[in-house]
């Protein structure tokens, strides 16, 4: 049976949950519940800290686990992303009182304070410089102001929370991270791994693409084409109607409205849009 762990609690529980709903396996109806078990698909999920999770998965207690790529690097365990997932989407910086540094380049014999020490450590390794790093559970953006560190590193949306607290941001992003699924390195080949994996992509490949279909006489296909090019080559059909075709296409979502403003343009008719709920590519 394939082990999957999952996080417990958050948004990135419940977006996770969303995500392999959508891919077709069961997941729990009650918070409570640590461990699920779908028999139609022979997965066990088990749902944990998100900070544990690459710590399971590198064991190979666990097969594959969902936790976010700042989190995985900061365990240094034995995994490795497979793919990323595209929500839960952060930027881990440094900061500083306003003034007090200018560059990374400055933090030589300073004190970081951080919840993720492994990852900071890593990154201070990979520019050559030598800081002492204050591990602290939780918000740190008080620490300079309490005399334990000079600098922090933490996860940054909007800054406002560090501008409030009288901190500005040192240098560009020492990663930006989103949700990711993980498993051991160098762990064997596995068909429901394979399998999980394909799923999942399946469903992220649909939010991000729609499928357009469009009517469009004959002499204005080769332009029309460009803007719908689909994944491999656009289906194009003939009508009853000689001097008409119709065309089937995924598009990016994003691009949906421009698409259909200068599909309109080139004379084609009964523009339709319609999500796709999953697929394979």
């Amino acid at each position: 049976m394939l082990r999957v762990a999952v996080p417990n609690k958050g948004t990135l529980s419940e977006a996770a949950a969303e995500l392999l709903s959508e891919a077709g396996y069961r997941q729990r109806r009650d918070s409570r519940e640590l461990v699920l078990v779908d028999p139609d698909n022979d997965v066990e999920f088990f749902f944990l800290r998100p900070r544990d999770i690459a710590t399971y998965v590198g064991s190979g207690r666990i097969d594959l686990g969902l936790t976010g790529r700042d989190l995985l690097l900061d365990s240094e365990s034995d995994a490795e992303e497979v793919l990323a997932l595209g929500f839960g989407g952060s930027t881990f910086r440094y900061a500083a009182v306003a003034g007090s540094v200018a560059a990374v380049e400055d933090f030589a014999g300073k004190r970081i304070a951080t919840s993720y020490p492994g990852l900071v450590r890593r990154d201070l390794a990979t520019r050559g410089i030598e800081t002492e790093v204050v591990r602290l559970d939780g918000a740190v953006e008080t620490a300079v102001r309490l005399g334990v560190a000079d600098i922090i590193a933490d996860v940054v949306s909007t800054g406002t929370t560090l501008r409030q607290a009288g901190l500005e941001i040192i240098g560009e992003p020492i990663l930006r991270s989103e949700a990711v699924l993980i498993r051991r390195v160098g762990a064997p080949d596995d068909e429901q791994v394979d399998q999980l994996v394909r799923r999942v992509n399946g469903v992220i490949i649909a939010r991000r693409y729609v499928m357009i279909d469009y009517d469009v006489r004959v002499e204005h296909i080769d332009a029309a084409l460009p803007l719908t090019p689909g994944i491999e080559s656009p289906t194009v059909s003939p009508l009853h109607d000689k001097g008409w075709v119709a065309v089937r296409a995924m598009v990016e979502r994003r691009d949906t409205n421009r698409v259909m403003d200068e599909l309109w343009v080139l004379g084609a008719r009964g523009i339709l849009v319609t999500d796709i709920l999953a697929c394979r590519l």
